[in-house]
């Protein structure tokens, strides 16, 4: 590449992300580890690629740089079933959830947010890097609420100390934003808790510090956007053009021009612009009214909210 076209281009860590192999940092680090070829030759860091060339990761299938894709991103809820896991290799052969997503065409579908085998609820799943980096990302400390069911249930002092002390774990303490009594029978009781972090089964070891065994963990939202009532267990709904800008702008990504006006003409006209959408005979209108049933708030479960910091 001339000195020119590398002005010209795209930065190729942007690209990588936005094919869906990471965020821009991570893929910043396969370059510098040399995981990365551009048109054959080892890419350095601040490379740029334009139209043409051809990128390859880890030597599998190459990445072909086209005009600048103005498509707004995908993104998918879905209600994850007990039982299931949110990786696609597992030793064990145990049912993903990866296995129920569409099918993707040089991209890939990237879990915002891990849930443990055992736990139920909202999994977003995009295909943006960048999205995902912006949700998950502990600087920006975005928020999810859980439903939680425990075996006993929490005095005053434990409540007040959850929510103002914290909770000291063996990783480090613990603390949650929100806590909400919600009763119960017998000896289980619910509870509604918010905090800003996704460490691994943080909910789960916080209440088992506290002596109260969780018997059922549900997420019901994710930054500003709610698990719609309606989204049956094992099911997924796609946000339209309008929630994906929505969290778009929340999240302080700005939407290409093209692309927010090019999504409002097709949903306005009830079209779609993807190949498995029409070959499944689905409508631009077919899936907003599978996504409008599905929705608490707005059309797809995205409602306003403080963006994160």
């Amino acid at each position: 590449m001339n000195e020119q076209q590398e002005q010209q281009g795209e930065r190729l860590q942007k690209v990588l992300a936005q094919a869906g192999l990471g965020s821009r940092r991570e893929m910043e680090e396969w370059i510098a580890a040399g995981r990365v070829t551009v048109n054959g030759e080892v890419a350095t860091l601040g490379m740029r690629v334009v139209e043409g060339d051809v990128v390859r990761a880890d030597n599998k299938r190459p990445i072909r740089i086209k005009a600048q894709d103005t498509r707004l991103p995908r993104v998918l809820l879905y209600h994850k079933q007990e039982g299931e896991i949110v990786s696609r290799d597992d030793p064990e052969q145990r049912s993903s959830v990866f296995d129920k997503l569409p099918r993707l065409s040089g991209m890939k579908w990237i879990a915002i947010g891990r849930l443990d085998f055992n736990t139920s609820g909202l999994l977003i799943f995009t295909t943006s890097g960048d999205l995902a980096n912006r949700l998950m990302h502990p600087r920006f400390e975005v928020e999810r609420e859980y439903a939680v069911r425990v075996q006993g249930s929490m005095t005053e002092q434990q409540m007040r100390q959850m929510l103002k002390e914290g909770i000291t774990l063996e990783d480090g303490p613990v603390k949650f934003e929100k806590l909400m009594d919600e009763g119960g029978e017998g000896y289980n009781h619910w509870y509604r808790l918010v905090l800003k972090e996704g460490r691994n089964r943080v909910v789960r070891r916080t209440f088992e510090a506290l002596g109260l065994p969780v018997s059922r963990l549900m997420r019901v939202r994710f930054g500003i956007v709610n698990l719609p009532p309606r989204l049956k267990r094992g099911m997924l709904a796609e946000l339209g053009p309008g929630e994906v800008t929505a969290i778009l702008d929340w999240v302080g990504m700005e939407a290409q021009p093209a692309a927010a006006q090019h999504a409002a003409v097709r949903a306005g006209r009830g079209q779609t612009d993807r190949p498995e959408d029409k070959e499944a005979g689905a409508t631009g209108k077919d899936r907003k009214r599978n996504v409008a049933a599905a929705a608490p708030r707005g059309k797809a479960g995205v409602r306003r909210g403080a963006p994160p910091q």
